[in-house]
């Protein structure tokens, strides 16, 4: 009876040891990180944050590389669980119809016929000397770090995706609005050029121009409402919105949205920050690991075993005297040929971990190199949005002395509606400008890791 009670008390043990194990914090905080808030609302659009907020609710991709983390979680306790002792119930239960003779020595036992009962316990535990199996769930954890490194990746990814399909629709927002008015002014002008023409005082190559601008100002206002309509599927896919849904919810002008100074050079350390960096990292850790494992496959291990319970011949005397039965042993085993397998595994995890470092490698230069161009690019394009607000801020001079001229009869309309169609051109330039200069600095939000990189070279 006193295996059966250290038995009994093992299983009480593993009981509380699952349940402890099933105990998990609330990590769920950690996706708010992920999602930052904090860097969005640097460009002082809340509507920008619902949509973030949106996506972060309903993106099937944020789903399904959260489930991916959670999946690997379970792994990791199921690798765990093969550290401890098994514990199961493994009941025998036959009848012997009719036996042959029996012989123990000069006793002879005639045929028979009899039933047997064996109600035990069953316990096996392999003894990690060598911490082979400490070392499969440390991989294991390994594993989860570089998942949780994709999920973050897929945050990452999916602001970054947002805010600039979001900048974009604004964008044409603008766009589609400043060039149904110079399709309202060219409409004007060609109906002004027709009188003149009627009554002698223009070439008609003076009247077919202006209609061949007319239709090409029109052509270009329906790309505009093409390239606005698929922008907005694109976003209701990364929202989880439907059209019908998108089409109504609110988006601000673009002249709201702030602009962020750029530094003067981000250091290369920033990498360290990026999810395939820290990937990367975990990646040769674990398969560092994992050529441990390999090694030590090659040592012999050692299965402690036993039962403990009831056999009987009667089913009423299971529980009676004398049918306790119990036995524990230790069985040693150590594989003396198996066809080259585990040296086979052991050279393919050396080479995986040759692999591993290369990758490393790859990742730093690679890092650096998208960190580096996506500075230069969004450089450039602050450079060519400052020159097109200094464009749009003398064509607006050169129209309010237009307009003072036609105010004084020194002008016709029609030469004021021209001017008024250059300060349009214009000003679309300088939405371009500012609306591709805010996508490259989301890029490079991007390329740092998902970071503030107006102020991530003092942390570094």
């Amino acid at each position: 009876m006193k295996i059966f009670k250290i038995l009994l008390t093992l299983l009480i043990l593993l009981c509380n040891l699952s349940v402890a194990q099933a105990k998990t914090k609330d990590n769920s905080n950690y996706k708010l990180e992920y999602l930052n808030l904090d860097w969005w609302q640097k460009y002082n659009d809340p509507i920008l944050n619902d949509y973030l907020t949106t996506a972060f609710e309903n993106n099937q991709d944020l789903k399904i590389a959260t489930l991916n983390v959670k999946q690997s979680e379970q792994i990791v306790k199921e690798a765990f669980a093969r550290q401890l002792p098994q514990l199961g119930f493994q009941g025998d239960v036959f009848r012997d119809f009719a036996s042959s003779d029996i012989r123990f020595g000069n006793v002879l036992i005639n045929d028979y016929h009899q039933s047997n009962f064996f109600l035990p316990l069953t316990m096996s535990y392999e003894i990690d000397i060598w911490g082979e199996n400490y070392l499969r769930t440390k991989s294991y954890k390994k594993q989860v770090e570089m998942i949780k490194q994709n999920e973050r990746a897929s945050y990452i990814a999916l602001t970054s995706a947002v805010a600039s399909e979001y900048f974009n629709l604004v964008k044409f927002d603008k766009l589609i609005k400043n060039q149904e008015e110079l399709v309202k002014i060219q409409s004007e002008i060609v109906r002004l050029e027709e009188i003149k023409y009627k009554n002698g005082l223009c070439p008609v190559l003076e009247l077919m121009n202006e209609k061949q601008l007319l239709t090409q100002l029109q052509e270009e206002l329906n790309v505009y409402v093409d390239k606005r309509i698929i922008i907005g599927r694109e976003l209701g896919v990364l929202t989880g919105l439907r059209e019908k849904d998108l089409s109504v919810m609110p988006r601000n002008d673009y002249s709201i949205l702030s602009i962020i100074e750029l530094p003067e050079s981000i250091s290369a350390e920033v990498i360290k920050y990026r999810p395939d960096y820290l990937k990367a990292e975990d990646y040769i850790e674990k398969i560092g690991i994992d050529a441990k494992v390999a090694r030590r496959d090659f040592l012999p291990k050692f299965v402690l075993y036993g039962q403990a319970g009831f056999s009987a011949y009667n089913l009423t005397n299971i529980f009676g005297n004398h049918t306790f039965k119990s036995f524990a042993g230790v069985m040693p085993s150590f594989d003396l040929f198996t066809g080259g397998a585990k040296m086979a595994h052991l050279r393919y995890t050396k080479l995986e971990l040759e692999k591993a470092q290369q990758i490393y490698e790859k990742t730093i230069l690679t890092s650096i190199q998208e960190v580096n161009n996506s500075l230069g690019v969004a450089i450039t394009r602050n450079l060519n949005y400052k020159e097109s607000v200094k464009r749009y801020d003398l064509e607006k001079e050169k129209y309010a002395l237009a307009d003072k001229k036609y105010q004084i009869g020194a002008k016709s309309k029609l030469e004021e509606m021209k001017d008024y169609e250059k300060l349009l051109v214009a000003e679309k330039d300088e939405v371009n400008g500012k609306i591709n200069y805010l996508i490259s600095t989301v890029n490079i939000y991007k390329a740092v890791g998902g970071k503030d990189f107006t102020t991530i070279n003092d942390s570094l």
